[in-house]
């Protein structure tokens, strides 16, 4: 259980153009829903640009990507994580990096790219796709 800091104006947007709104909690759990998550057993809910996950989550993994998912949309400055289960180890990218650098910092070898590429799909398309202020899921062992 923790909270989680996001880039508010760094994320995925949901909304069109012209439209600069925080997001909703329909909105999210859509996000959710369309990365093909499973949320069920998880209640998600908004207060201005922080949003709290309650519940209990399928498994340790689902509770990461939800987190993520919810936490990297553009309004969304936190998480706060009140699901059951261990603290996520999450990295937020910086201009410049790299999964190779990512992985050679957080995993101690920049050869293992793959795995965090692997632990952050579907969010994550390519590899090489990632931006300043994107938080990235790290696995553990």
């Amino acid at each position: 259980m923790g909270l989680w800091s996001f880039v508010k104006d760094a994320g995925k947007s949901l909304f069109g153009a012209a439209e600069a709104a925080e997001p909703d909690a329909d909105t999210l759990k859509k996000e959710i829903s369309d990365l093909g998550l499973d949320a069920s057993g998880l209640d998600i809910s908004v207060e201005g640009d922080k949003v709290k996950v309650k519940g209990d989550a399928v498994s340790q993994e689902v509770k990461e990507k939800i987190i993520l998912a919810v936490g990297n949309v553009e309004g969304v400055a936190e998480v706060e994580d009140e699901v059951s289960g261990g603290d996520p180890v999450f990295h937020t990218v910086k201009k410049g990096d790299t999964l190779w650098a990512i992985s050679a910092k957080t995993l101690g070898n920049g050869a293992r790219y793959e795995e965090i590429f692997e632990a952050n799909k579907p969010m994550l398309t390519h590899p090489d796709k990632i931006y300043p202020g994107q938080v990235l899921r790290i696995p553990q062992d």
